[in-house]
């Protein structure tokens, strides 16, 4: 479960987001979504512990502060919008860096650590790919692969951002619709940024819209939703 209490970022003199309260319960998929320049990657970043906050707290599963970086390691996975394109580098090894906050100083996996590699890349339906060079992959199967490291790592929590950038619109909703299916069936609280309001708004489970300088959290399910997204876009309908 991820919770913010009163959360402030920006940069400079300017105010992105201010009081920003919301609670990202296990077992649910949230969309992050706002105007381009609102700060959804800000803010990911910010939760993730790789950026800052202007105000309030970050709560990961009730803490709030981690004693070592891989401690938070343990709780939060974060899969940003850089596609690896390693020459030479198979599938199963990316997927096997998820393990780090488990291994000895040397990175070396041990039997349990391959299982779980292992089970990651059949999760996302790679397995098949385990031994191909990651540079010889779609984008698809890339951010498939990708996906399958944050869950090699095994944490409660995982945050992607734009996950669906770059890909086909089959593929984006193949990949959200993954994403719901994590969350529901392994419990995990995933919350992602998107520009894709339609796809977000029919496989999330929530949105988090950014409404300068507001924070607002909307179950998709509801009728009102959709005409609140129109309105801080500006359009006519959703």
């Amino acid at each position: 479960m991820i919770e913010l209490r009163g959360v402030g970022i920006g940069y400079g003199h300017r105010e992105l987001l201010s009081g920003g309260d919301a609670t990202f319960a296990a077992a649910t998929l949230t969309a992050l979504a706002g105007r381009n320049g609102s700060g959804k990657s800000t803010l990911l970043r910010a939760i993730a512990g790789l950026g800052s906050i202007t105000s309030g707290e970050i709560l990961i599963d009730g803490i709030s502060r981690f004693a070592t970086a891989a401690d938070r390691s343990r709780a939060i996975a974060f899969v940003n919008t850089q596609r690896v394109r390693i020459a030479n580098m198979r599938c199963r090894d990316l997927v096997g860096l998820g393990r780090a906050p488990y291994t000895d100083w040397a990175g070396r996996l041990s039997r349990r650590d391959k299982e779980i590699v292992a089970m990651a890349l059949s999760t996302v339906g790679m397995a098949d790919y385990a031994d191909r060079s990651i540079d010889t992959m779609s984008d698809g199967e890339c951010q498939r692969i990708m996906i399958a490291r944050a869950l090699a790592q095994d944490t409660p929590n995982i945050l992607l951002d734009e996950p669906t950038s770059f890909l086909d619109l089959p593929n984006r909703y193949q990949l959200m619709e993954l994403l719901g299916e994590l969350a529901h069936k392994q419990g995990k609280t995933i919350l992602l940024s998107t520009h894709e309001l339609d796809i977000a708004l029919s496989t999330a489970d929530n949105i988090a819209l950014i409404d300068t300088p507001r924070l607002l959290t909307l179950p998709t399910a509801s009728d009102s939703t959709r005409g609140k997204v129109a309105e801080v876009f500006g359009l006519n309908a959703l």
